[in-house]
């Protein structure tokens, strides 16, 4: 996933059908310089391929979960006159970690242990669930370094706290406290810290033990119905309905519903 020489701060670890990807540079508040975003993507793109892997979850080392772009490798850019570097880089890096998070065909949560900023909080809400430690939170940090918003926050922050909650927070970015969030829809649950690590685990091995397949087509079916009209919406259900009744799981769990008996999933 990475050179010998390059640090890994990206950690990916698969056990039990989950696999949960740590960003892994708690000095920088696992901010996402170039070598970071290039392993994160591996990692992404490695355990989408996984047929092991029936659920991901992506948290962060130390105090933060992800504060977005590394600033003082973008200041060290402007300096150097390698500016073209700090707009390729959505493009060449964003843009395809959170097209991974979003198509990959098995559930993403985000285990958010710390604040999630910037590229952070659009990683996050990229994810089908947050699980948001208290005292953790969000912050769409984009207007105070006078950029736009990047990595999906212009599709998904609206797709969960609505349009105009959106601007508020893009135009006058402020951390959102976990229970705000909740509130608001940012978060799924929010979890004491003490509790955080085992909730996260009891939640993944829930996803990881469930129809896989089906609930990557849930997946695909929810982001499609956000971007079509109603009749293609309709028309994509009835594939993955098609697709889905299909597997080995389908069978098993309506010969479970017939036995009166509680399905075991394999994930296919």
């Amino acid at each position: 996933m990475t050179s010998q020489s390059a640090p890994t701060t990206v950690l990916l670890d698969v056990a039990a059908g989950v696999a949960t990807i740590t960003l892994n540079r708690p000095e920088a508040m696992n901010s996402l310089d170039n070598a970071t975003k290039v392993q994160l993507l591996g990692a992404l793109r490695e355990v989408a391929d996984d047929s092991a892997v029936r659920c991901v979850v992506i948290t962060g080392s130390g105090r933060a979960f992800c504060t977005g772009q590394d600033l003082k490798e973008h200041v060290s850019l402007l300096e150097s006159g390698g500016s073209d570097a700090l707009f390729t880089t959505v493009d060449e890096h964003y843009n395809p970690i959170v097209t991974a998070i979003a198509e990959m065909d098995k559930p993403v949560v985000a285990a958010v242990n710390g604040v999630a900023a910037g590229a952070g909080a659009s990683i996050a809400m990229a994810c089908d669930l947050r699980v948001v430690a208290e005292g953790a939170g969000f912050n769409l940090a984009f207007a105070g370094v006078a950029l736009s918003c990047d990595t999906g926050a212009s599709i998904h922050l609206p797709q969960l706290v609505g349009r105009a909650k959106a601007m508020e927070l893009l135009y006058f970015p402020r951390t959102v406290p976990a229970q705000e969030a909740l509130e608001l829809g940012l978060a799924t649950a929010v979890v004491p810290v003490e509790d955080f690590e085992t909730e996260i685990d009891a939640l993944a091995a829930r996803l990881a033990a469930g129809p896989t397949v089906a609930f990557g087509a849930m997946r695909r079916s929810v982001a499609f119905a956000a971007h079509h009209g109603f009749a293609e919406a309709l028309a994509f259900e009835s594939e993955q309905m098609t697709r889905t009744g299909s597997t080995h799981d389908h069978r098993a769990a309506v010969e479970a519903f017939v036995a009166k008996q509680r399905p075991q999933y394999e994930g296919r």
